[in-house]
């Protein structure tokens, strides 16, 4: 039985209202992590639509014809996000499918890629120089592995991070991945930065810990997450909790 558990947030490639104007969409399972095992990740994306009626794309996930009908009834797909350098895979295809749209990329995802991303892109450097900095706040935070770019809509009180927080619902794990997920820190209720990235940052710990107070300080209402439950309500509660580790 364990065998059959779904990790994803079904319905799949579906428009989801999370507040005015935000939408998320929960795409398939990927798999991911070490040779062996390999651990299936629910994945999700966040739609954005700008004061202008564009769309912002965050962490694109599968394309189906029918979602593809769905966004273009909310708008002009005009940003396409990949906010690290693991989370650029449907990209491509993004691209293919909305040719008019700006790609942008967290460094080191052409590394990453090998070779998948050999278009034009424009690379996240700093806080502000976007076209959305009216509305969304941008919070690019480096690692010695990878630079996660956060985001915060600033009419709704959203924060959309990537896997800076995942939150693994144990009911949907076999029990091998409850007991992976326990031991990377990964596990509703008390989801946080997985233990390993933490690792990666250890250099860059002030900086860290300057980016989750300044996320605090927008007092977000909601955090959306790329892996797991999201939280829909209580966001900089849920935000100090998660990094209690680094602010205390």
């Amino acid at each position: 039985m364990s065998a059959h558990r779904d990790v994803t947030y079904p319905p799949l490639n579906t428009l989801k209202p999370v507040a005015e104007n935000v939408w998320i969409v929960d795409g398939p399972a990927i798999r991911f992590g070490m040779p062996w095992p390999k651990m299936k990740f629910p994945t999700r994306m966040t739609i954005v639509r700008l004061a202008s009626g564009e769309l912002f794309v965050h962490s694109p996930t599968h394309l189906t014809e029918d979602l593809r009908e769905a966004i273009d009834v909310l708008g002009a797909v005009r940003h396409i996000v990949a906010p690290n350098r693991i989370h650029y895979w449907w990209v491509p295809f993004w691209r293919q499918a909305f040719p008019e749209a700006q790609i942008w990329l967290a460094p080191r995802i052409r590394e990453q890629a090998a070779g998948r991303i050999d278009f034009e892109a424009r690379e996240f450097a700093s806080v502000d120089g976007y076209p959305w900095d009216k509305e969304i706040f941008t919070l690019p935070i480096a690692g010695s592995f990878m630079t996660e770019v956060e985001f915060f809509h600033r009419a709704s009180r959203t924060l959309v991070l990537t896997d800076f927080i995942e939150n693994f619902e144990p009911r949907k794990l076999s029990f091998p991945m409850r007991v992976l997920t326990w031991l990377g820190g990964v596990q509703d209720p008390d989801g946080q930065m997985p233990r390993d990235m933490r690792l990666t940052f250890s250099a860059q710990k002030d900086a860290l810990k300057a980016a989750v107070e300044t996320m605090i300080g927008w007092q977000p209402e909601r955090v959306i997450i790329a892996h797991g439950r999201w939280y829909e309500r209580d966001g900089t509660k849920e935000l100090k909790r998660a990094f209690r580790w680094l602010l205390e």
